[in-house]
């Protein structure tokens, strides 16, 4: 169906819904000028090599990783990143008390910033807001560690254990937190409809979360600029631009019978 059609039937999906869980990507925060990683003009499609700094093994066995690693988290755009219309959409949606829960691949935590309820949101790949020891699993604000970074310091080491420090996001190889994977399969089946926004739904388990979904009986919905691999499953798909889609699909809702 034209998009347009797509986005009012769709709006009527969520305005008829008791509940609905949404997963979201990079692609939801580039209009708040964080690149996403796999698309036209992503990191990984411009910077292949960046691809290793998100690599566990490589990030263990090199220190030239780690400094760039480190470098490169210095000038994340994150620290500076403002919320946009995307990210205020989905606070709507949770205010209409039709959110079962927020489920996101994104590590900015932009989500809260905008006004989505902590508790609600399940960061399926950490947080780039805190940093992690791999030895003694030790947690700090990664402003801390930022701080200690310097041309004398490019790889500061845990100053409890001496460790190897890295954010406390999932890198590949490195395993998802069972609990939280575990909240977010009961997220996945608990809604009547299930947004995917801004994902190319390549990357396990979160990917898989679709299928959890239409297994249990849910609508998918997939709203990404690119084609998934979980398109032929969804009730509907929508091509047009985030920040534009979702407002149109919350507008005017008031909270569910």
């Amino acid at each position: 169906m034209p998009e347009s059609d797509a986005v009012l039937a769709v709006a009527r999906m969520i305005r008829d819904a008791r509940l609905v869980t949404v997963l979201t990507g990079a692609g939801i925060s580039t209009d708040s000028g964080i690149p996403d990683y796999r698309g036209p003009n992503g990191l990984w499609t411009r910077n292949p090599e960046a691809a290793r700094m998100s690599t566990l093994a490589d990030y263990v066995a090199d220190p030239e990783v780690r400094k760039r690693a480190w470098r490169s988290r210095q000038a994340h755009p994150a620290w500076t990143a403002q919320p946009n219309d995307a990210h205020r959409a989905l606070v709507a949606l949770e205010r209409s008390d039709r959110l079962a829960a927020l489920l996101t691949q994104n590590v900015d935590g932009l989500h809260q910033r905008a006004g989505s309820d902590p508790d609600l949101v399940v960061e399926l790949h950490g947080t780039i807001w805190w940093a992690e020891c791999l030895d003694c699993r030790a947690r700090t604000p990664m402003a801390d560690q930022l701080a200690r970074v310097s041309d004398d310091v490019p790889d500061p080491a845990c100053t409890a254990c001496g460790g190897i420090v890295k954010s406390a996001t999932i890198s590949f190889g490195q395993q998802l937190d069972p609990d939280v994977v575990e909240r977010a399969v009961k997220a996945a089946a608990t809604g009547e409809v299930f947004l995917a926004i801004g994902s190319s739904l390549t990357v396990q388990p979160a990917a898989g979360l679709c299928q959890v979904a239409v297994d249990a009986g849910a609508a998918l919905v997939v709203v990404n600029a690119e084609p998934t691999p979980y398109d032929a499953m969804a009730t509907a798909v929508i091509r047009a631009p985030i920040g534009e889609v979702l407002p149109a699909l919350v507008a005017g809702l008031v909270p569910a019978k």
